[in-house]
């Protein structure tokens, strides 16, 4: 099982819409994402830095950014991009996280 985790960017004053609108993932969305493997994925927020930190356990190779050519998340890119900071394409700007340490 691999672990992956990265860092993106909220802008200010949208936690509330970005919390709802995760809340409502859209089902298509969640299957997508575990048939590509990604069994757990869990985002925190960094409310001071409005720092958005993402994990997910992969059980291939490929994580949910590996994703960028489906229509679904492509879709949901463009319903997200007025609450975060993203590329030209709608997708989010991340930086993916070196694992340091962990304890199983």
């Amino acid at each position: 099982m691999q672990r992956l985790a990265f860092k993106m960017k909220l802008n200010p004053g949208q936690e509330e819409a970005y919390t709802k609108r995760h809340k409502e993932l859209w089902p298509e969305l969640k299957l997508l994402l575990k048939e590509s493997g990604v069994s757990e994925y869990s985002i925190f927020l960094d409310e001071e830095t409005h720092t958005l930190f993402a994990f997910q356990k992969l059980s291939g190779d490929a994580s949910s950014q590996d994703l960028a050519e489906n229509h679904i998340v492509k879709k949901w890119w463009a319903y997200m991009a007025d609450l975060m900071e993203t590329n030209p394409d709608n997708s989010p700007v991340f930086l993916t996280l070196k694992e340091v340490f962990y304890m199983e």
